[in-house]
């Protein structure tokens, strides 16, 4: 196999053209800029969706081939469910994002992953209205790429707890998540649309955390594996409430229960304060 920061050079290149591609659909330039959207489990989906995800396959599989990786992608999981024995998988989101794509808040991102049996080893988060690329590799910390080269990213923070900013989702909320968002011990908050660019506003410094709690749907493998390397390498972390580690490529796409991500300060106290406010609320 090859060296993983010549897979590394593969991914950065496929994630800055698939950004191009998007950002032709988004400013309306593209061959045919029609955003005709569909709904998949009542999940928004457009062609540009579709064409990132095709984009992004082949180039990888070109590249890399068939034979010691095995590739899921948002848009074509449901024909790939036998990927879950192999060692080294590709999760794929082309479109993080979607409904802010097609609203036009410019908080969209992509999101390449190279997990290792359950756990990201490789990770690029482009954000292409930000014209940024994120990306990191496991112990080798996390960068930033603009048209201008690449800079590391080191998350540090001295906040007290209740100057923390949270930043949250505009529409993915539950009754249970408000709850847990209204009582924390953090009093600032900052609504920003992908989980992508949630991520990306924790390492540059934004934003401090970032909670979610799954209600009749959870976020899936392809929404946090490649979010997740960035911000752990940068410093931060990411686990469920009880401070266990993700699991990807497991069988399940989904990531069920209570997760957080922070900047590293004060994590194991906000996962503490978050399973006691889920116990209050449940009784």
């Amino acid at each position: 196999m090859k060296d993983l920061q010549e897979i590394l050079a593969i991914a950065r290149e496929v994630g800055w053209g698939a950004s191009d591609i998007l950002r032709s659909y988004y400013h309306g330039t593209a061959k045919d800029p029609d955003l005709a959207v569909q709904y998949k489990q009542n999940e928004p989906v457009t062609v540009a969706d579709i064409a990132v995800s095709q984009y992004i396959l082949e180039k990888l599989q070109a590249a890399l081939g068939h034979e010691e990786f095995a590739y899921i992608s948002e848009e074509t999981y449901q024909s790939q469910l036998s990927r879950e024995t192999a060692k080294w998988v590709w999760i794929i989101d082309p479109l993080d994002g979607t409904r802010d794509f097609i609203e036009k808040t410019g908080e969209y991102a992509i999101h390449i992953a190279l997990v290792k049996e359950t756990r990201p080893v490789l990770a690029v988060v482009a954000v292409p209205e930000a014209e940024k690329l994120y990306f990191a590799t496991i112990g080798g910390g996390t960068f930033v790429e603009t048209h201008d080269g690449c800079v590391p990213i080191q998350l540090s923070s001295t906040k007290r707890i209740e100057d923390l900013i949270v930043v949250a989702s505009r529409s993915h909320r539950n009754e249970s998540l408000n709850y847990l968002l209204e009582n924390l011990p953090c009093r600032n908050y900052k609504s920003v649309g992908s989980i992508g660019c949630k991520i990306a506003a924790i390492v540059e410094q934004q934003a401090d955390i970032y909670v979610s709690f799954s209600g009749k749907s959870a976020p899936k493998d392809w929404d946090l594996a490649a979010p997740e390397l960035i911000l752990t390498e940068a410093g931060g972390k990411f686990t469920h409430f009880d401070g266990s580690f993700l699991q990807y490529n497991t069988g399940d796409i989904n990531q069920w229960g209570g997760l957080l991500a922070s900047n590293g300060q004060h994590h194991q106290s906000l996962c503490e304060s978050a399973t006691r406010l889920l116990a209050e609320f449940a009784g």
